[in-house]
């Protein structure tokens, strides 16, 4: 897995790092090919001497089946089945495995984690109505402009109506999201057979009595100032430079699909 460069999600990741009083917010969106190469290579076949990468082995029913009735779900992609008894293939577990390490590493190892702790998610619309609900109650009003440029950027990276979309929901011992203080958190996969591509997006929030995610919150300020005294030391040509790359990063989109347009309306 290679993690691939898109300055629209490290904008968005850099405002989805925020205090909001009683917690504090901690977001991450990325980019990952899943064209194997090297160690890769190499943890795959290791993987796959527990079991042929075609093999089919049980997901999770989705957190959603509880609020949403089996008629609604939709078909499993891969096999046909109801996802209340999903199935996902090995291969396609190895990518959600190692996007987890490379995301996460070297904090925490994944390797150990089974099917049974990944859902393959209903629809995005459910997927979207989750998240902007977490976010909208998290940071309020200003997630109204940020909710449509953050699935704008995903949809321009992965395509989102291609995707198969899966969530991680481990146990308490595996949650690395488990640590005290930490009030909700998800795990979300956009996976882009077709383009060989997964979207992560991660997210969790944590109380600030915790005192737990203050380093990244000062390093993203620090980048922050940085930014403003680099550009302030600028003139001529080298402020020009500077003030388009400060702009590129934090331009804005619109939605280019009717289907997505509607995400916003979900906010509860």
């Amino acid at each position: 897995m290679k993690l691939l460069e898109n300055s629209s999600f490290e904008a968005l990741s850099s405002r989805l790092c925020v205090e909001t009083g009683e917690s504090r917010i901690l977001g991450r969106i990325e980019s990952y090919s899943c064209k194997m190469a090297g160690d890769d290579k190499h943890m795959f076949k290791q993987f796959c001497q527990e079991g042929e990468p075609h093999v089919l082995e049980a997901l999770s029913p989705p957190q959603s089946t509880s609020a949403t009735s089996p008629s609604k779900l939709g078909k499993s992609s891969e096999d046909g089945e109801n996802p209340l008894s999903d199935k996902c293939c090995r291969k396609t577990i190895f990518y959600l495995i190692t996007t987890l390490n490379e995301s996460f590493r070297p904090d925490y190892d994944f390797s150990a984690a089974r099917a049974h702790e990944f859902s393959r998610e209903p629809s995005l619309n459910w997927v979207a109505n989750a998240v902007n609900g977490s976010l909208f109650s998290a940071v309020g009003e200003e997630f109204n402009s940020l909710g449509p440029e953050l699935w704008n950027a995903i949809d321009q990276e992965i395509n989102l109506q291609g995707c198969d979309i899966y969530s991680y929901n481990p146990d308490l011992d595996s949650d690395p999201f488990g640590e005290e203080g930490s009030l909700w958190s998800f795990n979300y996969f956009f996976y882009n057979k077709k383009l060989k591509r997964i979207v992560f997006f991660t997210c969790r929030s944590v109380s600030v009595l915790s005192g737990y995610g203050f380093d990244r919150l000062d390093s993203e300020l620090d980048m922050e100032l940085d930014d403003e005294e680099e550009m302030d030391g600028f003139t001529g040509d080298s402020q020009g430079k500077g003030t388009q790359r400060h702009q590129s990063a934090n331009q804005g989109h619109q939605f280019h699909s009717s289907k997505l347009s509607c995400l916003m309306s979900c906010v509860m």
